[in-house]
This record gives structure tokens, sequence and C-alpha cells, in this order.
């Protein structure tokens, strides 16, 4: 059983359609990587992913459970979606950190707030807390930043912050992570250290998603590749079938425009 199926997503903004149709499954362990030019689609795909964004058509499923159904389609309470955003981690461009926390603060602190829904949290509050910051400094310590841990984010590097970033998502321990153009932001001598730590996760058998803009690391890391255009799957295989053969002329002209800039 496909982790992720999207059937036929479909999101329009007033009169613009930007998604219109979108569909791919993945398995459990998979890196896909989505590239494609500015205004394809591939940052509102993932905010509907992530339900930043509700889709105006499609069907959304994880693990063989249906969280997305525009046919059968009732209100969600904040609570029913924040539950289901917790399928998925998504590490912004732009890291939005709290800039008033520590390092590890802001890798514990969702986790926290989470663990006050538990039947037994007043009872083991601090044995759950405990768990918590312990887990938290485990995580800081595999994106290499143990030594920034009660560091504040204007003490950190663009590349630190979002390395960061990264540690709050696993700390939820999502089944899929997703990243959304997560070097976009940095200065090429930091992106270098947060392409590190995402091809450290693919190790660990991490399903996850990575839109960017880095062709070399898509063609090195991913499993999947998906070009789209003009909010459409364009082309889909293999790395080396998208990079190497592709069949759409559309990715053709994408990588000879790339190469050129």
């Amino acid at each position: 059983m496909a982790i992720l199926e999207v059937r036929d997503l479909k999101k329009s903004f007033g009169d613009t359609q930007v998604l219109k149709g979108v569909g791919f499954a993945m398995e459990k362990g998979e890196v896909l990587a989505i590239i494609g030019s500015s205004g394809s689609g591939k940052t509102t795909l993932l905010r509907c992913l992530n339900f930043l964004e509700t889709p105006d058509c499609g069907i959304i499923t994880v693990n063989g459970e249906t969280l997305f159904d525009s046919d059968n389609r009732s209100p969600h309470s904040e609570g029913e979606i924040r539950k289901k955003r917790l399928h998925f981690g998504l590490v912004f461009q732009s890291f939005n950190l709290f800039p008033q926390y520590t390092v590890l603060k802001n890798v514990s602190l969702a986790v926290e707030l989470l663990a006050r829904e538990r039947s037994d949290y007043k009872q083991n509050k601090s044995e759950i807390l405990r768990e918590i910051d312990s887990s938290a400094r485990e995580i800081i310590g595999r994106v290499g930043l143990s030594e920034k841990m009660d560091a504040y984010p204007f003490q950190l590097s663009g590349g630190q912050q979002q390395r960061v970033a990264i540690a709050r998502a696993l700390a939820l321990k999502p089944e899929i992570l997703c990243f959304d153009e997560p070097t976009s932001a940095l200065d090429p001598e930091l992106t270098g250290e947060v392409l590190k730590v995402i091809r450290s996760l693919k190790s660990s058998d991490r399903t996850m998603i990575v839109v960017t803009h880095e062709m070399e690391f898509a063609r090195n890391v991913a499993d999947k590749v998906i070009f789209m255009a003009d909010g459409q799957v364009e082309e889909e295989g293999t790395a080396e079938e998208v990079f190497e053969r592709p069949r759409s002329q559309r990715t053709k002209a994408f990588f000879t425009n790339y190469k050129k800039s």
C-alpha cells in the first residue's frame, strides 16, 4: 500500500487555477523531488497536503486513511485539521522560528503543547516533559547543533536556523516530511550544510517530499522526480529517467534554460 496517494487535486485562487488535477503516489521511505519553474504550483501543492490550504477538488490518502475527499466534504474543527496536519511535517523557506525561544524550546514547544491533550498529562507531567526534552536534545544533535541548544535564532546563521526548523519538524514524528525550497533563503555557502542534513535523513528510511531548485541534489538524492508545469504533473519518473531521458518538450526546455541560468 502506498503511504501517500494524491488524486485529481485542484486549487484556484479567484479566477486563477493553480493546481489543475495533480496526482501521484509514494511508497514508504521514498524521496520525491518536485521541480519546475516559479508559478508551476509546487508550493500550493505542499500547502494543500499540509492543510494550510483547502483543495477545491481531489482526494488525499495517507496509509489508507482518507484525509480529504472533495466528494465527501464536511466541516472540520480546528482540532480535526490539526490532527490531519500531524501526518505531515513542513519545513518552510523562511525558517519561521520563534525569536523569543531558544533552539531547544523551538524544537520541543509543539510537542509539549500536543502532550497537554493526553489524558495522563497532569498525572505524569514531569516524566512526559523529561521525555520530550530528551528527545528534542537527541534530534538537535542529529542535525549537528548540540552546541547551540541554548542559543536564540538571532545568534544563528541562516543555515543553522533552517536546521533548527528541520529538527522542529522531525520532533513531531510526521509520516511524511515536506520541504518547500529549503535553501532558497540561504547564501550559497550555507546551502550545502542544509542539503547535507536532508541527505542524511534519507538513510533513516524517512519518506520525504522536497520542492527544490537544486537540480544536482534532486538528481542524486531523489528516488522519484516530478516536473510540474502550469499546475500539472508534466513528467514523472526516476531521477535518471527525468534528468537523463526526459520525454516532454517542456521538461527538456526547463533543463536547457536551467543550464543557461
